[in-house]
């Protein structure tokens, strides 16, 4: 990299989202005799091409984002990283629009292919063995990334046969039977989650909170999150909105997979509720995939800590990039190892 560019690339990540006109607009006043519009873009395909920015959008509305070392930001204390913004955001829905670039969807509807053809040959016994199967691994690990301290064969003497595991606690079981209760009702109403409601995502929260002891519908008090600094909104009416124009959000995109990955982060950036949020984005995700005929994901292969450090990426920096990688990898997993 020469000069330029190092300067391109440091004027990107200390303003996130600028266009290519605005790095034209400040390069040129940095090298005014080398300053033509050509040989700034040029510079900016070379750091595009050397997976050092991103771009997101399209056209007039393409902007560009510095890619975030993960390694390097979690070294940083909590208390000393610098957050695109303390509290919510209210430009999130322009931060999360075009989620995947048209090669990344390509290569996806070619894998979710292989998933339709996959379903379409597979008896009914067998269809159901399989939906059983990705249930109880999305009910442990989805479990475990709240705490739960279940081992998958834990999971499946409880699911199989209503053996509770000994030595553990009793709300770690109700917690995985709560998962399997919504998965049982995506997966028997999949057309119910073509269109999404602020009524049907309070449903599936219901389903996977009962007898936790944690309140239904949408909290009315402040919260915080363990290991960021970003707080969600504090207002019982503010949160409704931003609940409903979350769901018009997603219902407006048309690619399912950009619905899903929507789902995941924006639930869990509103917190709407006292607890369970992040389980019933994971849900309200996987929901909505059945619906559109895309393969749901079980998660079982990823990292707890990784999951949660994309979430918090996307809490403080609104930079989506490291949990969608994480999705992807998700996505074809669980496309090769079901059904």
């Amino acid at each position: 990299m020469n000069e330029r560019q190092n300067i391109i690339l440091e004027f990107i990540k200390n303003h996130p989202d600028s266009s290519s006109s605005e790095t034209v607009n400040y390069i040129s006043k940095i090298f005014p005799d080398k300053n033509s519009r050509p040989t700034i873009i040029r510079d900016i395909d070379f750091l595009l091409s050397e997976g050092k920015i991103i771009k997101t959008g399209s056209g007039r509305s393409t902007v560009y984002s510095a890619v975030i070392d993960i390694d390097s930001y979690f070294a940083v204390d909590m208390d000393k990283r610098k957050l695109i913004s303390d509290y919510f955001n209210f430009d999130i829905w322009n931060k999360t629009q075009n989620l995947f670039s048209q090669n990344e969807l390509d290569e996806l509807e070619l894998i979710n292919a292989q998933y339709r053809k996959n379903i379409s040959k597979l008896p009914p016994a067998s269809l159901k063995k399989e939906i059983e199967r990705l249930t109880i691994e999305f009910a442990w690990k989805s479990s475990k990334i709240e705490g739960s301290t279940y081992t998958l064969l834990d999971t499946e003497r409880l699911i199989k046969d209503k053996i509770e595991a000994e030595g553990k606690d009793k709300s770690d079981a109700i917690m995985i039977l709560n998962h399997k209760a919504a998965l049982d009702f995506i997966f028997k109403e999949p057309e119910y989650f073509t269109e999404l409601s602020v009524s049907k995502i309070e449903y599936i929260h219901k389903l996977l909170t009962g007898e936790l002891g944690i309140a239904s519908g949408i909290r009315q008090r402040r919260i915080g999150i363990t290991g960021t600094n970003y707080r969600p909104l504090d207002n019982q009416f503010k949160i409704k909105e931003a609940l409903e124009t979350l769901t018009t959000h997603i219902n407006n995109m048309k690619h399912p997979l950009e619905k899903a990955l929507a789902a995941v982060l924006l639930l869990s950036y509103i917190q709407p509720f006292e607890d369970g949020n992040k389980r019933t984005s994971r849900t309200v995700a996987n929901a909505l995939l059945l619906a559109f005929e895309y393969c749901p994901l079980s998660y079982r292969s990823v990292d707890e800590i990784e999951y949660k450090k994309g979430m918090i990426l996307f809490y403080e920096q609104n930079d989506f990039k490291y949990f969608k990688k994480l999705f992807i990898s998700q996505f074809k997993m669980a496309v090769d190892k079901y059904f």
